[in-house]
Parts: structure tokens; C-alpha cells; sequence
């Protein structure tokens, strides 16, 4: 398969895990015979101190021809220092959702086994948590009209949702849930917001198209407690834009760290692939950021085009990698591998996966793995 990728590095640590990203792809592309081509393109921060905007038409432009968008991360502390500013670096992601048209943000929540420790709930609690969260992303309250009075004194921020808008991902999470354990959850404020009681409707009315489906309704104050003391009891979760970012952040803590979460934003026509992680400036080119979200990003692309084992082949290195505690310091404070050394380790598995022995020395050292 031709597959031509753009890749929006951005600010931060982002182009450090965006790196080893590219870096299993091309392992991927080398062993079952692909060509896989990348465009790189600026956005966030980045590109404002380049071109003066998050966003520029250049990057849209790229992002529009290719078939896929590879994306890294957006941020930088002197922006958000500044409150006088109108130009962040997290107006690039907004952007380009609304002009890909990314409407639904679909985030996997897994509690690996080999990870149980790490997380923070009791291992009996997390050990077998399974979410797969479904968030609308280009409308609601950050696409709404927002504003400061004159006096500076009153703010105000406009929510509106469409029933075309809610229906769209709803279709996608009716059919997630039909191919999982046949239940989705809808988490709202319908108690209190009109746009929760037309999604509230909506679902419900639309759920009548999924039989075999079981909805279940969950005010959002309820819903992020039952995260915590019961992540198990949720399949797959639906929600508005707001809510769906609160909801998705607490959900990441549960599997240990957020390094390694990923997730796919995406469009009728257009996708975009992405870890959850910030730009983390802190540890910009330190070579301590995991890149396993950035990785298991490159694994729901090569999903969302069909590439199963393509996929399948990643996702083994990325657990062989867990495996023999081959990871960043965020998972191994005793002895880390580097953001690049643990790339290369899972590059390499791809491309011999018949490996069983390994010479954990040599890892470290940055040499090769093969015995």
C-alpha cells in the first residue's frame, strides 16, 4: 500500500516521540513491502515563532493532500504565561480539526497486566479496565462564540450543538459498542444544560437503531467518580466536547502514565492519529518522554486503513518492549532506555520478529539486539 503521511511535529517532546512514530512505520513499510511517504509541516508554537500563526496554510495544504495526518504535540509556557496574548500555540490542533472536519476523537483506555503496579488504583480495581471513549471535537463550547465585555468585567462563552453533529459520532460509537460488549454510556449535564437534553434525545431515539445495544445514561459529576471506583463497569463511553476532555484526561491516569495512551481523531474524509501527552516542555531533548503513545498512535492509523497485521506487528514489539521493562523513566526509574533506544528496540522487533534471545546490554549501549 502507497500511503502518503503528514507529519505535524509541533512543540515540546513532540518531535522527539513523534521521531520513533515515523521510525516503526518505516520498520513496518521496510518489512511487509509498503511505501509509506512523510511530509513533515509545522503547527503550534513552532509555527507561530516561524510564521507567525498555529496554523499555517502551508500545513493545511499538506495536511489535505496526503492521506493521513501523524501528529506530535502543541504547547509552550511562554504563551500561556502571557495573558495579553490571542494567539496560542493550541489554536494549530483546533484549527486543523475543524478544517480536516475531525468531529470524533476516539481515545483507548487499557490497563495492560504488565503495568498494574504503575497505575494508581489498586491492581484488583484497574486489572482488566477496557475503555474506548468517543468525544464529538469541532463543536460546542470551544467552537461557540466567546467574548469579553467592554468593562472587561463579564466574559461569556456560547455552547450550541446541531443533531446532525451529535448524530454523526453517535453512529460510530453504536457501532464500537456492537462490536465490543454491546454497551455505551452517555455521559452528560442534562439535568442542568439544554445541549446535554438534545444529545440525551438524540441517543436515545437513535438507540432504537442498535437492538442489541444497551444505553446507559450518566450525569458527568456521577460518571467521573465511577472512573475512579469502578473504571470496569464502562465499555464504550460517548460525550460532548467538554465533558469528552475532562472525562478522557481522567480516564488516562488509570493505566499508569499517560506516555502511552493514544488516540485517532476523525473525519468523513480526513484522519489524524496522535498520543495524549502534552508537549511536556520540561523534558524537551532529554531523551526521557515516552514514545509508546506516539507508537501505538502509528498503530491506529495502520487500523483505520486496514493494515490490521501491519498494526498487530507494532503492538507485539510495543509489549515485548513492556515485556523486558525496556522503557522511559516514567515506567523504569531504576534503569530507562532513552526515548530513542526504546524506538529503536521495538523498530528492530518489528523487522525481526522471529527474536527470542536478546542482549539487554547491547540495548542499553544502543547497539544491536540480536544475539
Amino acid at each position: 500500500m502507497k500511503l502518503d503521511i503528514a507529519v505535524l511535529s509541533g512543540d515540546g517532546i513532540g518531535p522527539e516521540v513523534t521521531e520513533q512514530s515515523v521510525k516503526a512505520l518505516k520498520a513496518v513499510a521496510e518489512f511487509y513491502n509498503h511505501d509509506f511517504y512523510f511530509h513533515e509541516a509545522l503547527v503550534g508554537a513552532t509555527a507561530i515563532e516561524k510564521e507567525g500563526t498555529p496554523l499555517p496554510q502551508a500545513t493545511i495544504d499538506t495536511c489535505k493532500k496526503c492521506d493521513t495526518v501523524l501528529f506530535g504535540a502543541i504547547g509552550d509556557p511562554k504563551f500561556d504565561n502571557d495573558p495579553h496574548t490571542n494567539v496560542y500555540p493550541e489554536q494549530g490542533l483546533l484549527g486543523i480539526r475543524k478544517e480536516l472536519e475531525l468531529y470524533a476523537n476516539i481515545r483507548p483506555v487499557i490497563v495492560y497486566n504488565y503495568l498494574l503496579n504503575n497505575s494508581p488504583l489498586k491492581p484488583e480495581n484497574a486489572r482488566g479496565t477496557n475503555i474506548l471513549i468517543f468525544r464529538e471535537l469541532t463543536a460546542g463550547l470551544f467552537y461557540g462564540e466567546k467574548g469579553t465585555k467592554e468593562d472587561g468585567k463579564v466574559a461569556f462563552d456560547e455552547c450550541i450543538y446541531h443533531i446532525d453533529e451529535i448524530k454523526r459520532i453517535a453512529h460510530l460509537a453504536f457501532k464500537a459498542a456492537e462490536k465490543r460488549k454491546k454497551k455505551l454510556t452517555l455521559i452528560d449535564k442534562s439535568n442542568v444544560l439544554e445541549t446535554s437534553r438534545l444529545w440525551k434525545r438524540t441517543v436515545i431515539e437513535m438507540s432504537e437503531e442498535y437492538p442489541s445495544v444497551n444505553v446507559e445514561l450518566m450525569y458527568v459529576d456521577q460518571a467521573a467518580a465511577k472512573v475512579i471506583l469502578n473504571p470496569k463497569s464502562f465499555d464504550v463511553i460517548l460525550t460532548a466536547n467538554l465533558i469528552g476532555d475532562f472525562i478522557s484526561e481522567e480516564a488516562s491516569a488509570l493505566v499508569g502514565s499517560k506516555g502511552i495512551m493514544a488516540s485517532a481523531s476523525l473525519g468523513k474524509k480526513y484522519s489524524l492519529f496522535e498520543p495524549i501527552h502534552g508537549s511536556y516542555p520540561v523534558a524537551t531533548n532529554k531523551g526521557i518522554a515516552n514514545p509508546v503513545g506516539a507508537i501505538l498512535s502509528a498503530v491506529m492509523l495502520l487500523e483505520h486503513f486496514n493494515l490490521q497485521e501491519e498494526a498487530n506487528a507494532i503492538k507485539r514489539s510495543v509489549t515485548k518492549a513492556m515485556e523486558l521493562d525496556l522503557t522511559t523513566e516514567d515506567l523504569n526509574k531504576e534503569k530507562p532506555l532513552s526515548t530513542e533506544k526504546v524506538g529503536d528496540f521495538i523498530a528492530d522487533y518489528i523487522l525481526n520478529p522471529d527474536m527470542t534471545n536478546f542482549n539487554i546490554q547491547n540495548i542499553y549501549l544502543g547497539q544491536s539486539t540480536i544475539i
